[in-house]
């Protein structure tokens, strides 16, 4: 089993930044059952938005149009922990932000449903 823990979340004013972290652990939890990891969100009554992953093995990493630029994913291995990096933030950024996990890059990431591991959520505001 592989548990999924995000924080770091809060209220920010637009323009600011703030960093998410998402820890992984669990007695089955190894680095090849998340070889990949991910970044959604979800705003109040829209469905889940793909936000971006890294890889474990190489760090490389995609983003979605929408935050490309101003977003950035990073790891830690030693502390089995991935990172947000959230700059330039708008209101629009408003939303619950969840970290996912797989072992396996599927050909289609921004669904949400692809993906086997989930963290509960972290709610990131962002004032006018």
């Amino acid at each position: 089993q592989v548990q999924l823990v995000e924080s770091g979340g809060g209220l920010v004013q637009a323009g600011g930044s703030l960093r998410l972290s998402c820890e992984a652990s669990g007695r089955t939890f190894s680095r090849s059952v998340m070889a990949v990891v991910g970044w959604f969100r979800q705003a109040t009554g829209k469905e889940r938005e793909f936000v971006g992953w890294i890889r474990w093995s190489g760090g490389s990493t995609y983003y979605a149009d929408s935050v490309k630029g101003r977003f950035t994913i990073s790891k830690d291995n030693a502390r089995n922990t991935v990172y947000l990096q959230m700059n330039g933030l708008k209101p629009e950024d408003t939303a619950i932000y969840y970290c996912a996990a797989d072992a396996v890059l599927k050909a289609t990431p921004a669904i949400s449903q692809t993906w086997r591991y989930w963290g509960q959520g972290t709610q990131v505001t962002v004032s006018s």
